[in-house]
């Protein structure tokens, strides 16, 4: 047999390079022509493809999402940071009619300097950009669900949420502005209302453009925005990009439970990029953290994209299927590709 079986191999390898002009072709069919071919060919593809994804960008922490991510029928996202930038711009400040635009944004912006909340940022770079002088701050403390407090020069400065404010200032609800889509704290100084503050975290541009390839490209039926954010922020998104099924207002613990959900229905792809998002990525059947903000994020997710862009999701998907059928083929199949 092996007096033949080489002369043969080579002979259907040169065959495939005449006609595919690829000598690429020619060293494959010589490879799975060996005698042990499928022993090495399943490693060489996972590695290969796991190569591959690295130069783009994306760390595979799991292998076995190389071949369960194409059977993901259900693709579920966070909001900021993942289809928005998750920096947050100051667009308005609202002032009562006791204050001023520039006192409420020292002041409030004195107290945010001190905080980790995702819009303190956004606050702090306003106030930068105005050219207004920031002040110490005493008696800085922020408890869970009230927002900062703090004494700076002589006055109580509290900044919290909207839905805060029926339980913490009662008297004060009527005299809040209307309610919009985009995100929103209220400042009170002096126990008084003093302004609403107005922010608007953009979508990137590609966003509805990813979204639109999903089913086509990818054969996803259904695409699911989940997010802590309030209601008119997260339906403002999902008309921007294109996803009809929202969750607002989500918290870690239904995150994870709307994900375990949905999982036993069909294989689910999320994706996030906060410490929040956690649990809801080691849920899913595949689990994708999005840019490298948080280590408990990429511990817990199955593949890391480094560098925040909804392309590179595209790029992680592209080769997968490919890399994982290779295997199984034969030098006839390879001819005949």
């Amino acid at each position: 047999m092996g007096a033949w079986y080489t002369p043969l191999a080579v002979a259907i390898a040169l065959v495939t390079w005449g006609v595919s002009a690829d000598p690429i072709r020619f060293l494959v069919v010589l490879v799975v022509a060996t005698p042990c071919p499928l022993l090495i060919a399943i490693p060489v593809a996972i590695i290969g493809s796991i190569s591959v994804a690295a130069a783009r960008g994306i760390i595979i922490k799991n292998p076995a999402v190389l071949e369960s991510i194409s059977d993901c029928r259900v693709a579920l996202f966070d909001k900021t940071g993942t289809l928005t930038y998750g920096k947050p711009k100051l667009t308005e400040i609202l002032p009562a009619n006791d204050f001023t635009e520039n006192e409420v944004l020292a002041l409030v912006a004195s107290l945010e300097r001190y905080s980790k909340h995702p819009l303190s940022e956004a606050i702090t770079d306003a106030a930068t950009q105005a050219g207004v002088t920031l002040r110490d701050a005493t008696e800085v403390r922020e408890l869970p669900g009230e927002g900062p407090h703090a004494t700076i020069g002589g006055r109580r400065v509290h900044v919290t949420g909207r839905g805060k404010v029926a339980k913490l200032y009662p008297q004060f609800v009527a005299s809040l502005p209307p309610a919009v889509s985009g995100m929103e704290c209220v400042a009170f100084i002096d126990e008084r209302y003093a302004a609403a503050l107005r922010f608007r975290d953009e979508p990137r541009p590609e966003g509805a453009r990813f979204i639109r390839h999903l089913a086509p490209k990818h054969g996803i039926r259904r695409v699911m925005l989940v997010s802590g954010d309030r209601a008119g922020e997260v339906e403002y998104l999902a008309k921007r990009v294109g996803i009809t099924e929202v969750f607002s207002s989500q918290s870690p613990e239904q995150k994870l439970a709307l994900v375990r959900a949905e999982t036993l229905k069909a294989p689910t792809i999320f994706m996030g990029d906060g410490i929040n998002d956690a649990p809801a990525l080691t849920a899913a059947t595949v689990g994708i953290a999005f840019g490298n903000n948080s280590e408990i994020t990429g511990e817990a997710a199955d593949a890391v994209i480094l560098d925040s862009s909804l392309e590179s999701d595209r790029r992680f998907r592209r080769p997968q299927r490919p890399a994982c059928r290779l295997p199984a083929e034969n030098p006839l199949g390879l001819l005949m590709r």
